[in-house]
């Protein structure tokens, strides 16, 4: 093979080891382009999401419950059972007669009417301790007597597991504070029940304050 031939086998060969270089270095580029935009484009993982974007617990959900400072109270008058008691406006009623309930949310108030001997804190006990064979998540502290006003009242607080939600199943502790009233041979049993957590003693105190009887 003469020196012209080897000269231009030479050249040749160069020329394909650049093309060959370039082709490589054009792939690894459209390789880290693409990596990078499927990295992008991927959605976010759990532990990447901002943080409160999820569900509420139950505990934020009960809050929901507090009764605020500005509510507007309205007057629910029980002509046939002779009283009258003033609850948050916008709470739904059920029941007449002797056994009524306004409630909203987890809060309700249940007013129970009978005749019978004036209670006692003895009668009181006695009432919460029967309720326990029947719902075992009942606790009780000792009833007292005390005045609203010049009247006497029996008072006692307890906690239970409220009614199972009918969706979820669940069910919430409740602390109720229990009030008892007589006038002229009959007894009003006022059950004042709100989630635990949720902060309503003072809009309680004042409703069982407003308990009248006509």
């Amino acid at each position: 093979m003469n020196a012209k031939w080897l000269k231009l086998l030479g050249s040749v060969s160069i020329i394909g080891l650049l093309l060959t270089g370039c082709g490589s270095a054009s792939g690894s580029r459209e390789s880290t382009a693409a990596t990078s935009a499927t990295a992008t484009s991927s959605p976010r993982s759990p532990a990447n999401q901002a943080p409160g974007s999820g569900v509420p617990s139950e505990a934020q959900s009960a809050a929901t419950g507090d009764i605020p400072d500005n509510q507007v109270f309205l007057t629910y008058d029980n002509h046939a059972y002779g009283y009258a008691i003033r609850y948050p406006e916008g709470w739904a009623r059920k029941g007449s007669g002797a056994d009524v309930t306004i409630q909203d949310k987890g809060n309700v108030i249940h007013i129970l009417l009978s005749r019978g001997a004036p209670p006692s804190p003895a009668g009181a006990d006695a009432d919460i301790a029967k309720l326990k064979h029947t719902d075992p998540s009942v606790r009780a502290g000792a009833a007292q007597m005390l005045k609203i006003g010049a009247i006497p009242v029996v008072k006692l607080t307890y906690t239970r597991l409220s009614s199972p939600d009918p969706v979820t199943g669940k069910r919430l502790p409740l602390t109720i504070d229990r009030y008892e009233y007589t006038h002229g041979g009959k007894v009003a049993i006022i059950d004042l029940g709100t989630p635990v957590g949720v902060d309503n003693v003072d809009a309680y105190r004042m409703i069982s304050e407003t308990f009248k009887w006509r």
